[in-house]
C-alpha cells in the first residue's frame, strides 16, 4: 500500500499538447498549472497491548492496563483521551485513578517518570502513523470476589473533532486546508480487563482424647491431640501463613509433639518452621497456593 501523502501537500499538474506545424515541424504548448492541496485526515486506532487479562487482587490500588493510541491520519493530530469504567456486562467497575502517558517510551509504567495525562493540558500530538502508548492506573473494589472481571475502555478522539466520514472542517487541516474525518471517526476504543485472583484462608480444629485407661474420658492425665488444618482457596495464593495456638488452661503442653504434615518440628526457636514458647504454639507455613492445605498438630495434657 503507497504512503499516504501528507495533509498540506500542494499537488501541481501542468497538461502539454504538441502538434504538427503545416509547412513541417512541430508544436506544443503549456496548460496553465493546476494546484491542489492535500487535506488532512482524521483517524485513529487504540489498541490494548495488555495480551491478557491483569491479575489483580481486591481493594489494589494502581492497577495498570496498556493501552496504543495510533494517529491514523496523514498530518500531525493531538488527541483527547478518556477512560470508560462504568461498563454494562463485567462483573465489577474498577475505578480510573489516571491516565500516564510513557514519557520515556519504554513500553513499562514507571512511576514518578511517566507524565500523568491532563486533558486539554497535555493532549498527545501525533505526527502520521506515529504512536504513544497510554496506561490506564485503576482500584479495584475490595468487594470484588475471585474470577470476577472488570473492564475498562480507553477512547481516544482527534482534537480537531469527530463525526461521521466525510464530515468536513474547514480550514483546520496541516497547511490551511480542510480537515476530513476518516472512516474511523476520527475516534477509536478499544477494551483491557482486569481480572480476580483471590484466595481465602479456612482453619479447621479438631481434638482427640486419651485416658490413662485406655479410653477417651477427660480426666487428669488424659493427652489430648489437637489437629488444625489450613485450607486456602480460590485462585490466588496466601503469603505469610502462620498458625498459632496455646494450651488451653488446665492442660500442659507436651514438648515434642509438634507436627507439620507428618514432620516432627523442635520447639525451639531455631531453623524449622515452628517454635513453642510459654506453651504458646507458633507454626510458619510461608506462601500457599489455592487448593492446597496445611496439617499442624501438638499434644497436651489435662492437668
Amino acid at each position: 500500500m503507497a504512503a499516504k501523502t501528507p495533509a498540506g501537500t500542494l499537488i501541481t499538474n501542468i497538461a502539454k499538447a504538441t502538434y504538427d506545424l503545416p509547412n513541417g515541424g512541430s508544436g506544443s504548448v503549456d496548460s496553465n498549472s493546476v494546484s491542489v492541496k492535500v487535506d488532512e485526515i482524521l483517524d485513529v486506532s487504540v489498541a490494548t497491548l495488555s495480551a491478557s487479562d491483569v491479575i489483580v487482587s481486591p481493594g489494589a490500588t494502581k492497577q495498570v492496563l496498556v493501552f496504543k493510541v495510533t494517529n491514523a491520519g496523514n498530518g500531525p493530530e493531538a488527541f483527547k483521551l478518556t477512560a470508560r469504567d462504568n461498563i454494562t456486562g463485567d462483573d465489577f467497575d474498577p475505578t480510573t485513578t489516571s491516565i500516564v502517558l510513557d514519557t520515556n517510551g519504554n513500553g513499562s509504567y514507571d512511576p514518578g517518570v511517566d507524565t500523568v495525562y491532563v486533558a486539554g493540558a497535555n493532549d498527545p500530538l501525533l505526527a502520521a502513523d506515529a504512536s504513544v502508548t497510554v496506561f490506564l492506573l485503576s482500584t479495584i473494589p475490595a468487594a470484588a470476589t475471585d474470577g470476577q472481571r472488570g473492564e475498562v475502555d480507553l477512547v481516544a478522539a482527534a482534537m480537531t473533532g469527530t463525526g461521521t466520514a466525510g464530515t468536513v472542517f474547514t480550514g483546520q487541516g496541516q497547511g490551511g486546508g480542510d480537515a476530513v474525518v476518516g472512516s474511523t471517526g476520527a475516534s477509536a476504543q478499544d477494551k483491557g480487563f482486569y481480572r480476580v485472583s483471590a484466595a481465602l484462608v479456612g482453619l479447621a480444629k479438631s481434638a482427640a482424647v486419651s485416658d490413662p485407661f485406655g479410653g477417651t474420658t477427660h480426666v487428669p492425665g488424659s493427652t489430648i491431640t489437637y489437629t488444625l488444618v489450613a485450607s486456602v482457596t480460590g485462585s490466588g495464593s496466601i503469603a505469610n501463613l502462620t498458625l498459632t495456638d496455646s494450651a488451653p488452661v488446665g492442660t500442659t503442653y507436651q514438648p515434642g509433639t509438634l507436627d507439620l504434615g507428618g514432620t516432627s518440628l523442635t520447639d525451639a526457636a531455631d531453623g524449622d518452621q515452628g517454635e513453642v514458647v510459654g506453651g504458646n504454639v507458633v507454626v510458619r507455613l510461608g506462601n500457599v497456593a489455592a487448593g492446597a492445605s496445611r496439617t499442624v498438630t501438638f499434644k497436651v495434657k489435662v492437668n
